[in-house]
């Protein structure tokens, strides 16, 4: 469910014509509704309503501050994997004990930073970063608090780039090898066991990965508390779906009908780690068509949106709807739409039947709250897009469209040059 809807056949972003943010702000323009966002976030507060719970938004879908900054107040924490995912969390005002951090490759740096911001714990993911933890906290004569991210060996259907919890997968620790590394974490002086983490895998449609990932972990569970090792944290991860196309993904309360069965009667805090299933749907990405070019045996509609500003198209043949930001009556016709950048892969869509595109009309292309803008980059020197949140009738920018100064704005020319 979004806000995004035609009225007298133009696209409105809640109680405001798209049209009119494309030309307040420019295009390419991501546009997110504040209503939704809020709705996405309280369907997994009240699905799990009742039971213990913490939801930790994963900022790597969205890190803009302001979206961080309404989750905060909500009440949410937020799943990081860097350094820098845990500085804009902060800054956005998330609590530091509502903060799970996992990712393969922690840094000792990063490491540093998340023990002095007393997070809630580190989901560890490999023996030699249990080892370099316990190193970094001894030197800050501290403890970590820390869970074991289990690889359950669950295939959860979805692309292979976005599975993560399989064992040809770099993410997390094969759970037949659990039980040593919770005797290693044991061992250890400056960590301190508190929970167990899992995270399958993205954009997943449907509920009995998610138990049957869950069944082997409380199995492991079970076997801990019986060598007298209890936890406190139970994280399921996240990875819900959304429609872009014709998917019909479970929502929150699927998810827990599946899942507070097997937890009925544990003491265990649960730990949520959505993103695309609250932003994804919240956003938009608005682009204008600059020319229809004919081929020999197709149309190319290039547009001033690029892979730069979104690649999921590129990198995972990833569908999203793109429609007229004004209706007309008009004819169809076939399209690839392609952006302007100097690549055969750069598409945001490739064979797709729409309503004909004059040019310089607005489009929008939908589904784009997640892993959009933070995916984006300067490819092809290109400044990244501007970012608005829309409330009601008001409209906010939440980040500015970066310039042509931004793109040379860290580069230094060493005196040999001058």
């Amino acid at each position: 469910m979004h806000h995004f809807h035609y009225r007298a056949g133009e696209l409105h972003a809640e109680d405001v014509p798209v049209r009119i943010l494309a030309e307040r702000y420019g295009t390419p323009l991501y546009v997110y509704s504040y209503q939704t966002l809020r709705r996405h976030f309280q369907a997994y507060e009240t699905a799990f309503d009742g039971y213990p719970h913490v939801t930790c938004f994963a900022v790597k879908a969205n890190s803009n501050s302001a979206i961080l900054r309404l989750f905060a107040k909500m009440g949410g924490g937020a799943d990081i994997v860097s350094g820098g995912e845990l500085f804009v969390a902060l800054k956005a005002g998330i609590p530091s004990q509502k903060i799970v951090y996992a990712g393969v490759g922690k840094t000792d740096d990063e490491i540093a930073f998340a023990l002095r911001s007393k997070i809630l714990m580190f989901n560890v993911e490999s023996e030699n970063e249990l080892r370099e933890i316990d190193k970094v906290a001894r030197r800050m004569q501290t403890k970590a608090p820390i869970a074991l991210r289990i690889n359950p060996d669950i295939d959860p259907g979805t692309h292979p780039y976005i599975t993560t919890g399989m064992k040809k997968h770099k993410f997390g620790i094969p759970i037949e090898m659990a039980l040593e590394y919770y005797r290693l974490a044991a061992k250890l002086g400056n960590v301190f066991v508190v929970g167990v983490h899992t995270h399958i895998g993205s954009q997943i449609t449907t509920v009995s990965p998610f138990v049957d990932a869950l069944e082997r972990v409380l199995r492991l569970i079970d076997d801990l508390a019986a060598r007298g090792v209890s936890l406190r944290y139970l994280d399921v991860g996240g990875g819900l779906g959304i429609t872009y196309q014709n998917e019909v993904p479970p929502d929150p309360q699927d998810l827990a009908k599946g899942l507070m069965p097997l937890l009925k009667g544990r003491n265990l805090t649960l730990i949520t780690e959505p993103g695309r299933s609250i932003v994804g749907n919240a956003g938009i990405l608005v682009t204008r068509s600059l020319y229809i070019k004919k081929g020999v045996d197709k149309k190319f509609l290039i547009v001033d949106a690029g892979m730069n500003d979104l690649i999921r198209p590129s990198l995972y043949d990833a569908y999203h709807n793109i429609f007229p930001v004004v209706k007309r009556k008009r004819k169809k016709a076939v399209y690839d739409v392609v952006g302007p950048i100097c690549e055969s892969g750069d598409f945001l869509a490739r064979g797709r039947e729409m309503p004909i595109v004059r040019q310089g009309e607005y489009l929008a292309v939908m589904s784009a709250g997640a892993y959009g803008f933070s995916m984006s980059s300067n490819y092809n020197s290109r400044p990244r897009a501007a970012e608005v949140l829309v409330k009601g009738e008001k409209h906010f920018l939440i980040r500015e469209r970066e310039t042509y100064d931004d793109l040379v704005r860290y580069d230094r020319i060493p005196p040999f040059l001058r």
